[in-house]
């Protein structure tokens, strides 16, 4: 009888999960939700991802932590059903906490 191999399962606690907002090269806003930002950002910066490819280069314009995949997700929608004005409101408004 053939043993079944099992996916060993990393002993590191869940990452937190965040959304984002990326500026395209051609001014376009991209929305999108990982529980790894620097591995995504990467994907995104290599053309792995298909929306961003042929709007390179982009850069992080908005993060928010969030929790767990379905609350990521969900956000996500949310931030995808913003008007484009919506979202730049939102990054002004992140900034100005920033500095």
């Amino acid at each position: 009888m053939p043993r079944e191999r099992r996916r060993e399962q990393p002993e590191t606690s869940p990452r937190r999960w965040s959304v984002y907002l990326l500026r395209c090269a051609d001014g376009t806003i991209y929305a999108g939700a990982t529980n790894d930002v620097q591995r995504r950002l990467l994907a995104h910066g290599r053309g792995a991802v298909k929306y961003t490819r042929g709007r390179l280069p982009v850069a992080l314009a908005y993060l928010e932590a969030v929790g767990d995949r379905g609350a990521a997700q969900s956000r996500e929608a949310q931030l995808k059903r913003l008007t484009r004005s919506q979202k730049e409101t939102l990054i002004r408004i992140c900034e100005l906490f920033e500095d």
